[in-house]
């Protein structure tokens, strides 16, 4: 019973205690106010300061592959030249889940580098490299913090030799320049590639501060990873297609070389019924007609390899093309105004239930 007793009694005071703190925090409700509209004014100083980044956004289906299927018309071709294909291909190491690894890979951002982008206005005609160091801004308080570091790397690139310097101007990707290697940096973040595991649904987004430029890149970088995914998967195919194609020619110059001679040796010997002119002729005509047997099979065999090169490109299907954004996706100003005024206010009332009535105490103490 006395414990029961003295458990309502601690309710009671912690009832007591929040009406005193809201009790507190409403005789201060002007300080609230007044800090409330200076996180106001902040929030949005800090909203406008921020440049604007547009955000274009390309959707791609993949072809779903399947081994079983689409081996019956190649498999009666390749049947033909009594070639077993077997059942199933290899495994493919470059699967949709690791697009965001290669698009973000170092010489894929560096491929971009030279890549012709005009802005919204048409006025100006510049590469994604020139556009990313001369054209993107900062908020003022990132430049304002980077002026140390600006000023030790300007003396150290005055102490610097110029040995290093590139003659050519090449981007050598084994070895960035710090120029280069904030340029990748930088362009790294503005490209996103997304996969989802259930429709296999490709997503590529490009964040930059121009909408023109932004569209364009970002057709670019679909452009540039279909191209590296199809060279990826028909590399196989492409180098037995080129072997195929070598010895189809040698075979074709092989049956040419024999029919001529053939040809020659028939011309020379009219009229001769010997044995031996008999036999020679026979020798020729069969090496003749073995070359044209050669020749035959590799033709076939040149014929699977191209079709095995077109088996294995794969197709992609544009779901969402790029457009040119209309509205841009950062910053959200409302949102940012929002959290300025929140975090005035309980930076208020922190102040006012506990960081004043500390101040007071240390004072009583001085």
């Amino acid at each position: 019973m006395q414990e029961e007793n003295d458990v309502m009694r601690n309710d009671d005071e912690q009832e007591i205690d929040l009406l005193e703190l809201a009790r507190k925090l409403w005789d201060s409700r002007k300080t609230i106010l007044k800090w409330g509209a200076v996180g106001a004014v902040v929030g949005l100083v800090v909203a406008f300061s921020i440049p604007k980044e547009y955000t274009t956004t390309i959707k791609l289906a993949p072809e779903m592959s399947d081994n079983k299927a689409g081996s019956g018309g190649l498999g009666a071709l390749a049947a033909m030249a009594g070639v077993n294909l077997g059942g199933s291909s290899g495994a493919d190491a470059v699967y949709p889940q690791l697009y965001p690894d290669v698009v973000g890979s170092v010489p894929f951002v560096i491929s971009l580098f030279d890549v012709p982008v005009t802005d919204a206005d048409g006025a100006r005609h510049t590469t994604v490299r020139a556009f990313i160091e001369e054209d993107t801004s900062a908020p003022w308080w990132s430049a304002v913090m980077a002026l140390p570091g600006k000023a030790i790397g300007g003396v150290m690139s005055l102490l610097r030799s110029d040995d290093n310097a590139q003659g050519d101007g090449a981007v050598n990707p084994f070895k960035l320049t710090p120029e280069e290697n904030a340029v990748v940096s930088a362009l790294a973040t503005r490209i996103g590639a997304d996969v989802d595991t259930k429709t296999s649904v490709i997503s590529l987004s490009v964040t930059m501060q121009d909408p023109m430029v932004s569209a364009m890149l970002a057709d670019t970088v679909a452009a540039r990873l279909k191209t590296y995914v199809t060279d990826y998967r028909t590399e196989k195919a492409r180098r037995d297609m080129e072997y195929a194609q070598r010895i189809n020619d040698e075979a074709k110059q092989d049956y040419y070389d024999a029919q001529q001679k053939y040809a020659e040796y028939m011309d020379r010997n009219q009229g001769l019924v010997t044995r031996a002119a008999q036999t020679e002729s026979e020798r020729l005509q069969n090496e003749a007609s073995l070359a044209f047997s050669l020749y035959n099979q590799t033709a076939q065999q040149l014929q699977i390899a191209r079709a095995k090169v077109q088996q294995t490109t794969p197709v992609y299907t544009v779901v969402q093309p790029a457009t040119v954004p209309l509205r841009p996706s950062k910053p959200s100003k409302m949102l940012i105004l929002v959290g300025f005024i929140f975090l005035a206010a309980v930076a208020a009332s922190a102040w006012i239930l506990f960081g004043r009535d500390l101040v007071d105490g240390f004072r009583k103490k001085a």
